[in-house]
């Protein structure tokens, strides 16, 4: 598929609209709901997809980026498309692809897998699509499709260098998924975010319910190998409810997914406790504080600026008493990257730092210099490669007590990726 790079950013809807109506506007055959925030969209959206089949429907999900494979982006009936379907999808469209080139200029490698995700759920058919922008909002190429239900998970600074350097341009952004009659389900929100989100909700007729108000979490407790939760949705109460994926930051995922399949829901009848119970018990959210092996525990984490880094952290502290962590951590030269390095020193022991296979990703001896002027030289280690930082950190682990020691790969969602295929973790 050569249509440059992912992370080039035109702000123009100009192509994909033409296109999606070329190929008969199939983001218009289902009801959507449309995640967008700068962290926990993946999570949010690996939920709502599990509390809608649940319901017995047909869902399509699309997500961004992927793990492993491409194809992990575009998902119906919770399973990735087949290598067979995803070419078919795509040489389906590919002469529309052209059309466009030639008329409106060419279409990008991200508008391209956003079409052909539309094209598939109108395919297949589903009866709802659960869409993650890519980044951003209004000009996000996902944002042709007008959700019914919009979610808007927490917003801190990322790509500030292409949405805004501040949390109140970021935000305005992102409101932009927000649709005429739409309802908005919001996630805890710094208060100039919030303030943002609001407004727009306000100016376009939406319906707003938000977390701590309409909806949210009324408790939760550690449990083996996840949290045990109390959930206030928009429609019910939802008791015992085991979530397993480890932090508050998932917790609140969670209570927003339950509020967004209920907006979307007709009626006032809550979806039922076994139901619930029975979709979130079978969550899972590759690479988001994953752990993939034990003795020491490594854990793989996809927290890439500092706000996920954060939660991250925090969830760590809470569910994982190490007496002694080491860190791997590869990161793209475009992150926050002295922002997330002075979250992780307080925690960490040792530092093995590397590189992931993103031709973006940030030299391993650049990355050493500045890990260096936090952690100090003497805990700083460098590996040309994550499979022999992954091996360092393990033995660096290994020198601390077997059950107290712990391994946290992290640094980008590339990171998490190479590192759960080098260590098998789907096996």
């Amino acid at each position: 598929m050569a249509r440059g790079v992912e992370w080039d950013f035109d702000p123009t809807l100009d192509r994909i609209r033409a296109l999606m109506e070329l190929l008969g506007d199939p983001q218009k055959a289902y009801p959507i709901i449309h995640i967008a925030g700068t962290n926990g969209k993946t999570s949010t959206a690996r939920m709502t997809e599990s509390l809608l089949r649940a319901r017995n429907l047909r869902v399509g999900r699309y997500t961004s980026p992927h793990l492993a494979t491409i194809r992990e982006r575009i998902s119906v009936d919770g399973e990735p498309l087949s290598e067979e379907r995803f070419t078919e999808v795509y040489e389906d469209i590919a002469p529309y692809l052209e059309l466009i080139d030639a008329k409106a200029g060419r279409i990008s490698f991200f508008e391209t897998l956003t079409a052909m995700a539309f094209a598939a759920f109108a395919d297949a058919p589903v009866d709802v699509a659960v869409i993650e922008t890519g980044m951003g909002g209004t000009w996000d190429a996902t944002n042709v499709g007008d959700g019914t239900v919009a979610v808007i998970t927490p917003i801190s600074l990322d790509h500030t260098d292409r949405l805004g350097p501040d949390v109140e341009t970021i935000s305005k952004e992102k409101a932009g998924i927000i649709k005429p009659g739409s309802t908005t389900i919001l996630t805890q929100q710094p208060l100039p975010a919030a303030e943002v989100l609001v407004r727009r909700a306000a100016d376009v007729g939406a319906t707003v319910a938000r977390e701590g108000l309409e909806f949210g979490v009324l408790h939760r407790e550690l449990g083996m190998g996840g949290q045990l939760l109390q959930l206030k949705g928009l429609k019910g109460v939802y008791e015992d409810v085991f979530l397993p994926l480890y932090g508050a930051h998932h917790a609140s995922n969670a209570v927003a997914a339950l509020a967004a399949v209920e907006a979307l829901s007709a009626g006032d009848e809550p979806l039922g406790d076994d139901l619930v119970k029975q979709a979130f018990a079978e969550v899972t959210s590759p690479g988001r504080l994953e752990v993939v092996r034990r003795g020491p525990t490594v854990l793989i984490d996809a927290a890439h600026n500092p706000g996920g880094m954060e939660a991250t952290l925090d969830a760590l502290s809470e569910s994982f008493q190490f007496t002694r962590l080491i860190a791997v951590v590869a990161s793209m030269g475009d992150k926050d990257v002295d922002a997330i390095l002075e979250l992780l020193e307080p925690v960490v022991e040792e530092l093995v730092v590397t590189r992931n296979s993103s031709p973006r990703s940030l030299e391993p001896e650049d990355l050493a210099d500045r890990a260096a002027g936090v952690f100090g030289a003497e805990r700083v280690h460098v590996a040309e490669r994550l499979d022999d930082a992954i091996d360092q950190a393990i033995a660096l682990a290994d020198q601390g007590d077997e059950f107290g020691s712990g391994v946290l790969i992290t640094g980008s969602v590339v990171t998490a990726g190479d590192a759960r295929v080098l260590l098998k973790a789907d096996k």
